[in-house]
C-alpha cells in the first residue's frame, strides 16, 4: 500500500506533511505506514483515496482505479485524456462539473503555459 502513496505523492508533487495536514492523518502514522510499524485503517486509507482521487482498491493494491464521475461522456473523456498527461493531469479533479468547452480551453491554456 504504501509504495502507492509514495506515487500519488510525487504524482501531486505533494508531501507528507501537506497530505498529513490536509487529510487530518497524523503525520506519525504516515512515518509509521512507511517504516512498517503499523498498518492503516481503512477509514484512513479511504481519506487517502478521496484526498488523491482514487479509488481504494488502486490505493491498496495498483490496480488503475480512478473516479471518473463526470457530468457527460464527452467530459469524461476529456477529463481522462488530461489525467493521462502527466502536465494536465492535476486539472482533471477540479472538472466534474465543467463543459467540455471550458475543459477544452483549459487545458489548451495550461498547454500554452507549459511552453513557456
Amino acid at each position: 500500500m504504501y509504495e502507492n502513496y509514495e506515487k500519488l505523492v510525487k504524482l501531486h508533487k505533494t508531501t507528507n506533511y501537506k497530505v498529513s495536514r490536509e487529510t487530518g492523518i497524523p503525520y506519525s502514522a504516515l512515518s509509521d505506514w512507511k517504516a512498517g510499524r503499523s498498518t492503516p485503517k481503512n477509514t484512513k486509507l479511504q481519506k487517502l483515496a478521496d484526498y488523491f482521487g482514487v479509488t481504494l482498491d488502486y490505493l491498496v493494491s495498483g490496480n488503475e482505479g480512478v473516479k471518473f464521475d463526470y457530468l457527460n461522456e464527452e467530459s469524461k473523456q476529456i477529463a481522462i485524456d488530461a489525467y493521462n498527461n502527466p502536465d494536465l493531469r492535476m486539472l482533471f479533479h477540479a472538472s466534474k462539473d465543467v463543459s467540455p468547452e471550458d475543459l477544452r480551453a483549459v487545458i489548451e491554456m495550461v498547454k500554452r503555459l507549459n511552453r513557456k
